[in-house]
């Protein structure tokens, strides 16, 4: 790994210490490529994902907007799977990438949602 990546990790590990999720107020994680942006709904306790979201998905994948947009959609996304299981609450993990851009974007999508954070 690149020095980049290494030290992205080393931020989400930090940030991992703090930050646990539960069935009832489950882990936000999102993960940022250079092409595509995932996000998931964790609970820690039991070790599995509730919900997730990307912009692979077909609705999303197939609209011709920018990378933020699409983004925000993906964040609109993940509220709207966790609205169907009942979840209103829960923490977002940023994953070692700095809050702003597409990141902020998914979190300002799920508050858009309902989810807060």
């Amino acid at each position: 790994m690149d020095k980049k990546v290494l030290s992205r990790k080393k931020i989400h590990y930090r940030i991992r210490k703090r930050i646990i999720g539960s069935a009832a107020k489950p882990r936000l994680s999102v993960f940022r490529s250079n092409a595509d942006i995932y996000c998931q709904l964790i609970d820690d306790a039991n070790g599995t994902t509730l919900a997730a979201a990307s912009s692979r998905d077909k609705d999303i994948a197939a609209q011709k907007v920018t990378k933020s947009e699409k983004s925000k959609l993906v964040g609109n996304a993940i509220a709207r799977k966790a609205a169907e299981l009942g979840i209103t609450t829960c923490v977002f993990d940023r994953g070692g990438f700095l809050y702003h851009g597409r990141i902020k974007a998914v979190a300002d999508g799920a508050r858009e949602g309902g989810l807060v954070l």
